[in-house]
């Protein structure tokens, strides 16, 4: 398995724009994720529905605050 790294913002913006990742939010608090929400991402619960679509080469970002 991977190990967690941090990333700068602008590198995440390229790969979310790009395709290249997903964004997802980490918090499983559905109204914390709400407040905390990013243009593009998904929480937990949407990357749990569509997590047997998503190519396993495909880079996931969680961010939480």
């Amino acid at each position: 398995m991977a190990q967690a790294t941090r990333i700068d913002p602008r590198e995440t913006r390229k790969k979310i724009e790009s395709g290249e990742a997903l964004l997802v939010c980490a918090y499983d608090d559905e109204e914390k994720c709400n407040q905390m929400h990013l243009e593009g991402a998904m929480n937990l619960q949407e990357l749990e529905e569509k997590l047997a679509e998503i190519p396993k080469e495909k880079e996931l970002i969680f961010y939480c605050a």
